[in-house]
């Protein structure tokens, strides 16, 4: 008897580990942008000097944060096919576009190292 509410609860598991995996990765970029206010803050309040990198921490904090996310879509992505592949046959319904959820999930958590990067560089 063919069931096909497992596969869609794993579905629905797979995307909630993106929401969960996006937030955490803005999460990082607020962290990370927050240091450079506080380097704006602190240079405003100098007179003269060298302030652009007196809150560096906050950048790595938010970096590994955004890295941190784009772990756990890619872990979750991972544990969904291996769940989906231990599925008998007749509980995977046929769907129109198969690869959809694993697009969006590489597709976010590549952005996600882009962004990594790009707080990285600037």
């Amino acid at each position: 008897m063919s069931d096909p509410r497992v596969f869609f609860a794993a579905e629905r598991t797979l995307l909630a580990w993106v929401r969960s995996g996006l937030t955490v990765m803005a999460l990082g970029c607020v962290v990370a942008r927050f240091g450079m206010f506080l380097t704006l803050l602190a240079a405003s309040s100098m007179a003269s000097g060298d302030s652009r990198h007196i809150h560096w921490p906050s950048s790595a904090v938010g970096i590994a944060l955004v890295l941190v996310g784009s772990g756990v879509i890619l872990g979750a992505l991972h544990n969904h096919r291996l769940y989906v592949g231990s599925l008998p046959p007749e509980d995977i319904p046929k769907l129109a576009i198969p690869w959809l959820t694993s697009f969006l999930s590489l597709s976010v958590a590549m952005v996600g190292l882009l962004l990594a990067v790009y707080l990285a560089i600037a």
